[in-house]
């Protein structure tokens, strides 16, 4: 009896112990959901909440993609976490709307807690539609799309007007600074001329008698220096007083110019008294200014006599050297107008590149065949029959049917209609066939030979990917796709592979088939192919409508 009792007391302990573990199992993550609001309108948000109760130690994921359909997922928010003791609450909110009127069910989510998966309950939501009072509010017609110039467009076209505006102004100064310059060398005397006038414009003055010394030295030695560089030495400009005087003796030395010695001595003196007055601040004595502006001209007037004539053959060789100069000149200024075209050129293009990017300035400069195709006015037309129905940037032409592996017995007619050359940036093809005798068109076994024909037709080292392709209308085909080298002719392949897609259908007891063949731009061709693939429509009839 008491063992008895002992062993209905051991399995009452560990029916206990099992049941709390059990308990303790399925317990140690709770988890539930709610929503703020069960109506609201369209487009209003939802706050959808997930609470989950777990371990501290334990791993939680939540939903973050758009699973919430028929609903959708505006906004996630981020995680909330409160810790109660050796637990942690975890709140995580969804913003949701929905922008049709109706009933709608949030389907449960699935929340990993350590890789096990939990679900919410379903809840249902109401959305209402806005109501709208005609009689307050007044209703109009939808009105037309406008075309809204952008201010790139505005920047662009200023750009196209004010590059020419500012070439012509250019070339109008650089114009008109040549002429400045021919007439100031056609105006400019001869040096002893020259050296004479200036001196007769030093006496007109008034620096002297402004007491105006520095000034009046300095107008002296450079009319004499002036002359000295035009008539005597090409250097005297530039040089010192001391370094002139120098290089007039070595000319007198040399046997170039029969200089006196006097003459030297006294453009030496007169020098150093400019120098004292320019940089001593030296007074001079009253008359001395006067003395030496007549010994000045004295000094050229014996220098003039002294420079030899120039005889017939140094006129020649400096005639040859002028035209020379004349020349080099010329040339140099053609390079510099041309490269100021260049570069305002190279600016401009920099310019438009950084503004509406260097892909399209490559476009404008160089061509893009694919583009002025895919932004061109495309034509919506029927082909064949039973007709294909699609938008082309350019109208397709009928043209003499290839070979093929068909049977021409069974065909009763056949349509084909081309744009473009195999090799060329995009050819589009369209072919439809009628059979003679009622038959049942097996598509894959007519996509193997026409693939046959296409590569037959040129298309080697055929990459082939098919898949199944529906028109907008529900019309089912199958889509052949990849990439080939076009042979040219016999000996030369393309190394450049064109990409290809092949859509077939079966209709009507015939055969429709659209061709796309392209050399990939990344851009433009994949654009031009999403066109026309989403264009295709094909002729029904009746008994294959029902």
């Amino acid at each position: 009896m008491i063992s008895t009792l002992l062993n209905f007391q051991r399995n009452l302990h560990f029916l206990f112990s099992l049941l709390f573990f059990l308990f303790t199992f399925f317990s140690y993550a709770q988890v539930t959901s709610s929503i703020d609001s069960t109506k609201i309108k369209i487009g209003e948000e939802i706050l959808y909440t997930i609470n989950v109760q777990a371990d501290s130690t334990d791993v939680v994921v939540f939903p973050e993609e758009q699973t919430f359909a028929p609903l959708e997922m505006i906004e996630s928010y981020k995680t909330d976490t409160t810790y109660e003791g050796a637990k942690y609450r975890l709140i995580k909110k969804y913003g949701l709307t929905q922008f049709d009127s109706g009933h709608f069910t949030i389907p449960p989510q699935r929340i990993f807690i350590n890789n096990k998966p939990f679900f919410t309950d379903s809840l249902k939501v109401e959305v209402n539609d806005v109501p709208v009072d005609t009689t307050k509010q007044k209703m109009f017609d939808i009105k037309p799309a406008v075309e809204v110039k952008s201010l790139l467009f505005d920047w662009l076209l200023l750009l196209y007007w004010l590059l020419p505006i500012l070439l012509i102004i250019g070339i109008a100064i650089y114009l008109f600074r040549r002429k400045k310059r021919k007439n100031a060398a056609v105006k400019q005397l001869p040096p002893y001329e020259e050296a004479i006038v200036a001196l007769k414009t030093l006496d007109n003055s008034q620096l002297i008698k402004e007491n105006k010394s520095k000034e009046y030295y300095s107008n002296l030695t450079e009319i004499v220096k002036r002359y000295l560089d035009r008539e005597v030495d090409e250097a005297a400009l530039e040089s010192t007083s001391d370094e002139l005087i120098t290089r007039l003796m070595m000319h007198k030395d040399a046997g170039n110019f029969d200089f006196d010695l006097e003459t030297i001595r006294k453009l030496d003196q007169i020098f150093k008294r400019a120098d004292l007055v320019k940089f001593a601040k030296m007074n001079q004595l009253s008359g001395q200014a006067e003395v030496d502006r007549k010994t000045i001209e004295e000094i050229i007037n014996e220098t003039h006599e002294a420079v030899p004539e120039p005889t017939e053959e140094e006129l020649l060789e400096n005639q040859e050297y002028l035209e020379k100069l004349r020349k080099r000149r010329k040339r140099r200024k053609w390079i510099l107008g041309i490269s100021g075209v260049v570069a305002a050129i190279i600016l401009a293009g920099i310019i438009y590149g950084s503004v509406s990017g260097f892909d399209n300035l490559k476009d404008k400069v160089i061509g893009n065949d694919l583009r002025e195709l895919s932004e061109g006015r495309w034509i919506k037309s029927e082909y064949g029959n039973p007709a294909v129905i699609l938008e082309t940037p350019e109208v397709l032409v009928r043209a003499e049917a290839p070979q093929t592996n068909a049977n021409k017995s069974t065909v009763s007619a056949k349509d084909f209609f081309t744009y473009g050359e195999m090799n060329a940036p995009l050819y589009i093809m369209v072919s439809t066939t009628q059979f003679s005798q009622k038959q049942d068109i097996a598509l894959e076994t007519a996509l193997d030979a026409v693939l046959d024909d296409l590569e037959q037709s040129g298309a080697k080292n055929m990459i082939v990917k098919r898949d199944d392709f529906e028109t907008e209308k529900g019309i089912k085909g199958l889509k052949a796709y990849g990439d080939f080298n076009v042979q040219v002719s016999d000996t030369k392949v393309l190394k450049q592979k064109s990409t290809y897609e092949l859509l077939l259908f079966a209709q009507q007891n015939g055969l429709q088939e659209v061709l796309i063949v392209y050399q990939n731009d990344g851009k433009y061709a994949e654009e031009i192919l999403k066109r026309i693939e989403a264009s295709i429509e094909l002729e029904i009839s009746e008994k294959d409508g029902q």
